[in-house]
């Protein structure tokens, strides 16, 4: 099953080299970061908060890289994103060796060795989850790193990971000149942002593998490759926005609330996340704040929707919430779900006595039920 990446616990470091002292310059790859970037804290992605996005630019050296994914490495306990741009290297050993602005041809000091970025993921990560995508010439050479028969790699492989490289073990990747982008990484953005026709309601790195193997290939581009650890294959970079529901979720003829590609609350860990997924929900119904007041019965003005998804804290209560989410189409078991994500984001967030049913009064399973039962009628009510 595709899970989206709870945004308050995951982290993305970007790092390209663009301006090169000995190699020909790359600068598409400052416009493919700053894109990027963008794209990740935006609602056509993962809604990234912008501290949770590393860019690092022409770094000077491999420290830098190397201490940027470290730390972000630290602080991730869902998904940790590793984007590099810009040459590959092949060194006497056969090995990938990312090019930095002083990196010279034989001179293996002058680079970053990619396994010194693998041995920090498989190593020193707590994040569950790990998204490297490598858009660099010879980046195919990474996939051998990522299973390695027995020994390390086997040792220290770390549930859910996924290589996505631009190009295989023996072909340069395509920076078109006079292009804004790198014929990879613009084809990645230009999947995220407008989705896949046909394709799944998540964009998970499976399905966008295959879409990017097809574009790149019509185009006569380098295909892409990509190994997958586990379930990596199932982590999603975004909604699929040539699927998104174009009429509300109660006027969709036939449409069954429960089959909509819904965000799964027990995949939230973080109040971030609890907010973003929140917002999502209406994307999904296809309702607007205006429509989502209507179809509370009253219980919850437009301007109210609009501030309980701007809030940056969690309600103390949970009346509210049910209301929206009840009035979005989200059935009954979700809803129960989502009562849960909240307590418990609570818990860790309240002090103990001000976490317990006591304290939140209205909190607790019985009022959640009371909440629940009047607008499932009420939906069902409209719906027929």
């Amino acid at each position: 099953m595709s899970v989206l990446p709870d945004p308050g616990a995951s982290r993305a470091v970007l790092v390209g080299t663009s301006r090169f002292e000995y190699l020909e310059p790359l600068p598409a790859v400052a416009n493919n970061l700053r894109a990027l970037a963008d794209l990740l804290c935006s609602p056509l992605s993962l809604q990234l908060p912008a501290q949770n996005v590393t860019v690092v630019e022409d770094p000077a050296a491999a420290h830098t890289v190397v201490g940027a994914v470290r730390q972000a490495a630290a602080e991730a306990t869902d998904t940790l994103v590793v984007y590099f741009a810009g040459h590959g290297l092949v060194d006497a050993q056969d090995q990938l060796v990312l090019a930095l602005p002083h990196t010279e041809f034989g001179r293996i000091e002058t680079g970053l060795p990619y396994d010194w970025v693998r041995q920090v993921l498989l190593l020193d990560s707590r994040a569950e989850r790990h998204v490297v995508i490598l858009d660099c010439c010879y980046s195919g050479l990474a996939l051998g790193r990522m299973s390695a028969g027995t020994g390390l790699a086997d040792q220290a492989a770390v549930e859910g990971s996924f290589l996505l490289a631009a190009a295989a073990e023996t072909r340069t990747a395509l920076a078109p000149v006079g292009e804004t982008y790198t014929a990879f990484t613009g084809a990645l953005l230009e999947a995220l942002r407008r989705g896949i026709p046909g394709g799944p309601a998540l964009v998970d790195l499976g399905a966008l593998y295959r879409h990017l193997r097809l574009t790149m290939e019509a185009r006569g581009h380098p295909v892409p490759q990509a190994r997958d650890r586990n379930s990596g294959a199932q982590v999603a970079l975004g909604r699929n926005h040539a699927d998104l529901p174009a009429v509300p979720v109660a006027a969709a003829a036939g449409t069954d609330a429960g089959e909509r590609p819904w965000p799964d609350p027990r995949a939230i860990r973080t109040v971030t996340g609890f907010f973003t997924a929140l917002a999502d929900v209406r994307v999904v119904s296809g309702l607007t704040h205006q429509a989502v007041s209507e179809r509370s019965a009253g219980r919850m003005a437009a301007g109210t929707v609009g501030r309980l998804l701007n809030r940056s804290t969690l309600p103390t209560t949970w009346g509210t919430t049910a209301v929206y989410l009840s009035a979005c189409g989200v059935p009954d078991e979700q809803i129960t779900q989502w009562q849960t994500a909240w307590q418990q984001l609570r818990a860790q967030n309240l002090p103990a006595e001000t976490a317990s049913p006591e304290a939140t009064r209205d909190g607790g399973p019985e009022k959640a039920k009371a909440w629940q039962r009047p607008l499932s009628a009420f939906r069902r009510r409209r719906d027929h």
